[in-house]
């Protein structure tokens, strides 16, 4: 049997960070990914938002994470040559009753540490974008876009400049401590058991699955496993807008927005669909007739969208950690002092900001590691 110093379950941006920083700290790393590339799930279908920290709870994981990641990530785009754009976004009140939601995004941001937030009027924001409409609104200067893959690419440079290896097509499909760290089990063509000393499991949708199937993790110390789909849509046209539009939050997301890409190009999304797992092989497939639901909700804001204009885009899956109706989750990120297996560390719930979050994630989790050695 192999032995290896450190293993990187999950080959999404938030592994690949991971394996950058554990691999520049001197370790040994290998990173498993089940799928045949990098970031082919969560990572890559997502809005690509450079998020600025604005709407957790104080002192919550994704709070400080993302005001922290931000900032890193900025940095490391331009060290990096990473295409990004500080493009800044506007989150729209349409009712009087949005507006008072304002005033709470105002407050939660200044809490996080995030004081560009401005409080602006509605005929402010629509000189801003005249393709607007609004009775008020917050911007966001430091709010930006980012060639999500190109960020990967970059992270898995990075990490086998030092060393590190990726290996796709490499799904992990049990593990148990033994005297000489964790062995995992690891199917596909070549089947085999590869003893860690350490062992990061950074599995996106399938955390909680690898986290049961290694032997002494204690259940009760695995969440819940919920799977929250958002559906894109498209247009034909360049955007009429040169900043992101988000309307105040939904429950289980952020409602739909504008986000522009890299090129220019427009999309609106995601909405909220609740599915009860991942055997369809099909569920990344768009309704269209979901678009009726779109048109409803971005008309709210920008009343000129044509009829006809929007066409089914991509849909991600958030993984979730509560079910629906249930207050936003945090991460959760469990090393040894909660689970009691040295060497290990779980990563669940990482959804939005996960992203901009990457880097300050990754290094929370060598922290982890170096507080069990």
């Amino acid at each position: 049997m192999e032995h290896i110093q450190t293993v990187v379950i999950g080959a999404g941006v938030i592994g690949l960070a991971c394996a950058k920083i554990l691999a520049e700290s001197g370790r040994e790393v290998i990173v498993l990914e089940a799928a045949d590339s990098i970031g082919s799930e969560t990572s890559s279908r997502n809005s690509e938002v450079m998020h600025a920290g604005i709407y957790y709870p104080k002192d919550s994981l994704k709070a400080r994470f993302c005001v922290a990641g931000k900032m890193a990530l900025y940095d490391y785009c331009e060290s990096h040559g990473v295409p990004y754009q500080r493009c800044g976004k506007l989150i729209v009140a349409t009712t009087a009753q949005e507006e008072g939601t304002l005033n709470d995004i105002v407050q939660k941001a200044r809490n996080n540490g995030v004081t560009d937030l401005e409080f602006i009027t509605g005929q402010a924001a629509m000189a801003l974008e005249p393709a607007l409409s609004c009775t008020s609104a917050l911007l966001s200067p430091s709010t930006g876009i980012i060639d999500s893959h190109a960020l990967m690419l970059a992270y898995q440079g990075d990490a086998e400049s030092c060393g590190a290896m990726i290996a796709c097509n490499s799904p992990v499909l049990g593990g148990r401590r033994d005297g000489q760290g964790i062995v995992l089990s690891i199917g596909g063509a070549g089947p085999m058991d590869l003893c860690a000393n350490e062992v990061i499991v950074a599995a996106g949708l399938h955390s909680q699955t690898v986290a049961r199937a290694i032997v002494g993790v204690p259940t009760e110390t695995i969440p819940g496993q919920f799977f929250c789909k958002g559906s894109y849509f498209i247009t034909a046209t360049r955007s009429p807008f040169q900043r992101l539009i988000y309307p105040v939050p939904a429950q289980a997301g952020l409602g739909v927005h504008v986000t522009i890409d890299l090129a220019g190009g427009l999309r609106f999304g995601p909405d909220t669909e609740w599915i009860d797992g991942l055997a369809d092989p099909n569920r990344y497939a768009v309704d269209p007739d979901r678009a009726q639901g779109f048109y409803a909700a971005v008309r709210r804001y920008y009343p000129a969208l044509p009829d006809g204009a929007l066409s089914p885009g991509y849909s991600g899956i958030r993984p979730k950690l509560s079910p629906p109706g249930r207050a936003a989750d945090d991460f959760q990120i469990d090393g040894p002092g909660t689970h009691y297996v040295p060497g290990l560390v779980c990563l669940y719930g990482m959804e939005s900001p996960g992203l901009t979050a990457s880097l300050a994630i990754a290094r929370h989790v060598l922290g982890l590691l170096a507080a069990d050695q």
